[in-house]
């Protein structure tokens, strides 16, 4: 694939390339599951942040929240699936990655589609418990929201170029902010290079008609993480959400469109990190700890994290 995007091209994303290998991880035994991913960071953390990205999306966009948290001492993994069609089937496939990763617990930090997959993770592994804490960013809790449930199981046989108009129809084109409107162009790119079936079957997963059940992740730290500008979900999608985590942590932008990881990483990568504080000096911290000082552990062991969180411009 050829990239011609302003990101793409961008000095921060060619490093990112050229020091981060592209690793893929079969896990099945008839060889037909390739998992893609980015794992940069400390191998010395056993709970790092995984990140699954929506489905529009390939590994490589959350490439800013990788360099920037991975040479603050975070180890960062960015995911990319391959062809299922059932939850219980990239549940399984997803679970048979952390095997090979020799992970026990993770945190997750989800994308649309990825924040829905990270709740049904979290959600059918209740009994035996993988997640440790979620981060849910334009996220949602029904699939009925986008009014495809009736036609969902046909997705496997429609052409590539009406798959990928039916996400691009999500894309705001009307943008005037260049940040957002490079964003949408990074994402188009990327929605380019996948095949039919992974488009198929990232729709299937994203339309069919399922729901979480929050309480099923009752005890687990959650963050939610929406912008106040357009973007795919409407206000009462987001609402919903709220009422399924009424004690999560909800963290705001001003702005930030559809993908506020790419196009507002330094407000999304401060939220991680605020996330990830609560769980600094227990075996689940994301970050290894020979890269903190005393003061830095002094500070985190005093701050406690509001219920509410703001813009980290009005921080």
């Amino acid at each position: 694939m050829t990239d011609f995007t302003a990101i793409s091209r961008s000095q921060e994303y060619l490093s990112f390339r050229s020091t981060v290998p592209h690793r893929r991880v079969v896990v099945d035994s008839s060889g037909e599951k390739e998992w893609a991913l980015y794992d940069a960071g400390p191998r010395s953390v056993r709970c790092p942040l995984i990140c699954l990205p929506p489905a529009s999306g390939t590994a490589d966009v959350f490439f800013k929240q990788i360099l920037t948290l991975s040479s603050l001492g975070y180890r960062v993994i960015s995911v990319e699936y391959p062809v299922y069609w059932t939850y219980s089937e990239w549940t399984d496939g997803f679970r048979k990655l952390l095997d090979f990763l020799h992970l026990d617990k993770v945190h997750l930090f989800g994308a649309s589609l990825g924040g829905f997959l990270a709740q049904k993770f979290c959600e059918m592994t209740c009994k035996s418990p993988r997640v440790h804490s979620i981060i849910l960013c334009n996220a949602f809790s029904d699939t009925s929201v986008f009014q495809q449930t009736a036609t969902s199981s046909a997705f496997w046989m429609m052409p590539a170029f009406v798959l990928k108009k039916m996400i691009m129809n999500n894309f705001n084109t009307d943008i005037v902010d260049a940040d957002i409107a490079d964003s949408i162009d990074f994402m188009v790119e990327r929605l380019e290079s996948m095949g039919r079936n992974e488009l198929a079957s990232r729709l299937t997963l994203n339309c069919v008609d399922s729901y979480v059940e929050p309480q099923k992740l009752h005890d687990v730290p959650i963050t939610i993480i929406d912008v106040f500008d357009d973007c795919a979900l409407s206000q009462p999608v987001k609402d919903e959400l709220y009422k399924c985590y009424p004690d999560a942590k909800r963290a705001h932008l001003k702005s930030g469109g559809n993908f506020p990881y790419l196009c507002r990483s330094a407000d999304v990568n401060l939220y991680l990190q605020i996330h990830l504080r609560q769980f600094l000096g227990t075996r689940y911290s994301a970050i290894d700890s020979k890269y903190l000082t005393e003061e830095d552990l002094e500070a985190c062991n005093l701050v406690s994290t509001p219920s509410t969180l703001t813009s980290p411009a009005n921080l």
